[in-house]
């Protein structure tokens, strides 16, 4: 061998080892970000535990959970949170039962009777539902709805359990609108075919074929949409009179309540920190925590399964559910749902109504349907199902109207461009404008290359095995932690332990926490969108991991990243609960020259205008305008980016 040969020789061995370093290197980095969701879920058990475990060696696990009384700030105080855990109950019970009808009425007349047009409408309403902010919600049900309850039942006030729980209906209403509606498209086209071809009806061929079939999916559903309710805060915080007393009699819907969450959110600002009260608080985030994560990761099971047995021949033919425990479940969720109406009906309506119309459908189901043909029984099913359409799509157009038009006489160039003055009442909100930006904009910045990265390893580095089952858990179990909770982990670990103080960059990283799992799952769904054949085409030109990825890979995925983005964008803008402890003040004429200083942000500066200052209504509308149209606005590009490249891929 000459020289040059040799030389040729060790040149092309020096490459290969570079080519093989280099996708070594590139390969650890994505699993450190893909490991990251794994350490800050840890990191938030781990300061939860640190700061909440004082107060159950001081009082007992057993008093604490099964105290009757919360008066942590009285001369002997008490800390027991049984009437916190049973608000956080009935509250959500009472959403479910406003919101399980509605939501599968919407989901199946979206999915199976409406035209496209008609769908085309109906689906963007529902997601618009999800992307308005929970603080105007709660600011809408402050506002009108205890307005309505006060007057319709003659009360002192309206901040009532009922108020808490038909608010949270409408939140959870999306949530299960949304994956319901997928279950039910997801049963195959065979299974309506060979119905109507036997002779059964439309309304038959639903009832007995696709919502059974689909039933999985429902109950994954209704399971999210309880752990949308159980985690929510600003909304239940602002209606709910945050009394934390049991309802006497137990039944009492007009009586005030309080929930885990509302608890938080009231009394973490006031608390001095290593007291026993701040320690309470910690051991009840705890107690929070681990009930949504229970909730959260059994939907997720229940929805992990339905799309492996989606996807896998092995499992194809084998169901979730036993013929015979399916049948248990739609009897029960049948009546279930009957029952819920009643008592939905009794709530609504005025006990003349309500009781009639209760009775009639009792007799008309022992002794008149028999007399009912099946056409006419789908045209009362079908009407139900329009019925059930009509008030999600009433609900949405009701608050933005409210919105819009008490809103509308705030906005003006000042208002928009001059900071709050007299608290408030006057002046603008420029300082909360720009602050949300500097939130919002700093979260994506670091939430961006850690999920992207992390979606990266999981669907192009690594097969199924325990390594990548616990990262999608760390991943599931970050999706499903509460917003209040994250304030508390970011208060206790980065403005105390890490000595950042209540910031920007505080709220910026909270936020990014939060957002994570959604960029994650959506570029994980972009990425595995390419065909298979791409990346083997490119591997087969001699192309490494890392080029196929960069150039044949992540170019047709990004509108889908962009999508996810934009959602988290829309997400991080309208959140109050992980920033109040955080990053924010409520007024300040001066933006922030630093990341070390706090900021004003839109979501907070509303909370306290509705809840803490008189007299400033035509601001508080304006206030709440600007933020609706700022997080709508948001998500509606999202939808448009999306439809667009929907509509591109059909051609």
């Amino acid at each position: 061998m000459d020289l040059l040969t040799k030389y040729r020789t060790a040149a092309t061995g020096s490459a290969a080892r570079l080519f093989r370093i280099k996708e070594q290197a590139v390969r650890s980095v994505f699993f450190c970000t893909a490991l990251f969701a794994v350490v800050v879920i840890s990191f938030i058990l781990l300061f939860l535990l640190r700061d909440g475990y004082p107060i159950f060696e001081t009082v007992g696990i057993p008093a604490f959970l099964f105290g009757m009384s919360w008066t942590p700030t009285a001369m002997e105080p008490a800390y027991g949170i049984f009437p916190l855990i049973v608000g956080t109950i009935f509250v959500t019970l009472g959403a479910m039962i406003f919101a399980v009808p509605l939501s599968l009425g919407c989901a199946i007349y979206i999915s199976e009777i409406a035209s496209p047009r008609i769908k085309s409408i109906l689906k963007p309403a529902t997601e618009l539902l999800a992307g308005i902010p929970s603080v105007v919600y709660g600011f809408f049900g402050l506002i009108v709805l205890t307005t309505l309850i006060r007057e319709v039942f003659d009360l002192p006030t309206g901040e009532t359990w009922l108020a808490g729980s038909i608010l949270l209906g409408i939140m959870a209403l999306p949530t299960i609108i949304s994956v319901s509606e997928d279950a039910i498209s997801s049963v195959p086209h065979e299974f309506r075919e060979g119905s109507l071809a036997v002779g059964a009806t439309r309304w038959e061929t639903i009832s007995r074929v696709i919502v059974p079939a689909a039933l999985s999916g429902i109950a994954a559903a209704i399971i999210l949409g309880i752990g949308r309710a159980i985690g929510e805060t600003m909304a239940v915080l602002m209606v709910t009179g945050n009394a934390a007393i049991l309802p006497d009699p137990i039944w009492n819907v007009l009586s005030p309540i309080r929930t885990l969450t509302g608890t938080l959110g009231i009394e973490m600002g006031e608390v001095s920190v290593g007291g026993d009260h701040y320690h309470a608080l910690f051991g009840v985030a705890v107690v929070l925590l681990l009930i949504t994560l229970i909730v959260n990761l059994s939907a997720v099971r229940i929805l992990n399964y339905l799309n492996e047995g989606r996807t896998s021949r092995k499992s194809a033919g084998r169901s979730f559910l036993s013929l015979q425990a399916r049948d248990r479940l739609r009897t029960t969720l049948s009546w279930g749902l009957a029952a819920a109406g009643a008592v939905f009906l009794c709530i609504i309506a005025p006990p003349w109504i309500a009781l009639p119309l209760i009775a009639g459908a009792a007799l008309w189901y022992f002794y008149g349907r028999q007399r009912i043909s099946r056409y006419q029984s789908e045209k009362i099913a079908i009407g139900l199902l329009v019925m059930a359409s009509v008030i999600v799509i009433g609900i949405l157009v009701f608050i933005l109207q409210d919105i819009v038009v008490n809103g509308l006489p705030a906005l003006s160039w000042e208002f928009l461009t001059q900071p709050p003055t007299d608290l408030g009442r006057s002046g603008g909100i420029f300082p909360a404008i720009i602050g949300t930006l500097y939130l919002v904009c700093g979260a994506i910045l670091i939430a961006l290359p850690l999920g992207v990265g992390a979606a990266i390893y999981l669907v192009e580095y690594t097969r199924e095995g325990k390594i990548t089952r616990l990262i999608r858990t760390g991943v599931d179990l970050l999706n499903g932690t509460p917003s209040i909770v994250f304030g508390l982990f970011a208060f206790s670990f980065i403005v105390i332990y890490l000595n950042v103080g209540v910031s920007l960059l505080a709220g910026q990283i909270t936020l990014a926490l939060m957002v994570l799992p959604t960029i994650i799952r959506t570029t994980e769904e972009s990425l595995k969108s390419i065909p298979q054949s791409l990346r083997e085409g490119s591997l087969a030109l001699g192309a490494t991991r890392w080029q196929t990825i960069k150039s044949v890979v992540l170019p047709p995925a990004i509108p889908g990243i962009v999508t996810g983005a934009i959602l988290s964008l829309g997400r991080a803008a309208g959140e109050t609960a992980p920033i109040m402890f955080t990053a924010v003040v409520f007024s300040s004429r001066f933006l922030p020259t630093s990341v070390f200083q706090p900021v004003m942000a839109l979501p907070y500066h509303l909370f306290i205008l509705a809840t803490n200052i008189p007299g400033a209504s035509v601001n508080k509308y304006g206030t709440a305008l600007v933020l609706l149209i700022f997080v709508v606005g948001i998500y509606s590009v999202a939808i448009l980016v999306r439809n667009h490249y929907a509509n591109k891929i059909r051609g």
